[in-house]
């Protein structure tokens, strides 16, 4: 049965080489509340592109997290990839928008695939990391809260795939750049409970074929 793993929660910390804060170096603690804002205790510094209700709590999963150790080292500890959650029993490209997770009191509805940025980069140490997070095609998943709550690590996890249409986080990251997406997965996308803002531009950009 699926578990959680760790429970990670980040503090305001300085970017190497330059003087803005980030809280994407984050520690295993052994629990935390879950809200629909966030997870409290966690540092969330630049609200414009992170946190938020549909990107409430970042999940990331132990076989990803295998992958890299093949590629990085057998060194990574969780919190490394910046997630709130590490979830073991799962696997993380195969999760879908509209999946959901019941950790104790607790429901998350997945939304959307992560989206590295130099921020990310910076924090593993390598210039070119991004692309190389892309390549791999491993993002893991933000969630929004549909009932809020406290977990621990440790704590048993029920996962629920969703029913209707399967639009994975691989499947999302692999678009990511692309500026011409097939109507058809466009339209299939916004039958699932997606991110907001991938909501807004797959409407968007479905209006101008029109």
């Amino acid at each position: 049965m699926p578990s959680l793993q760790s429970v990670n929660l980040g503090s305001p910390r300085t970017i190497p080489t330059k003087s803005a804060k980030t809280g994407i170096y984050k520690e295993p603690v052994g629990s935390a509340t879950l809200t629909a804002r966030g997870v409290e205790g966690d540092a969330v510094m630049n609200r414009k592109h992170h946190g938020g209700v549909d990107q409430a709590v970042y999940l990331y999963f132990a076989d990803d997290y295998e992958w890299w150790r093949g590629e990085l080292g057998p060194d990574l500890a969780p919190g490394t990839f910046g997630e709130n959650l590490t979830i073991e029993g799962v696997e993380g490209r195969a999760v879908a928008v509209g999946d959901r997770f019941l950790i104790g009191p607790t429901v998350l509805e997945v939304t959307s695939h992560r989206t590295p940025c130099h921020v990310f980069a910076l924090r593993m140490g390598d210039p070119s990391f991004v692309k190389r997070f892309h390549r791999a095609n491993r993002p893991g998943a933000y969630c929004r809260v549909l009932a809020p709550g406290r977990v621990s690590a440790g704590d048993a996890v029920q996962y629920i795939p969703y029913a209707g249409e399967r639009i994975t986080v691989s499947a999302l990251m692999a678009l990511d750049g692309v500026r011409e997406i097939d109507p058809d997965f466009m339209r299939r996308a916004l039958t699932a409970p997606v991110h907001h803002k991938m909501r807004s531009d797959y409407e968007n950009r479905l209006a101008r074929l029109f």
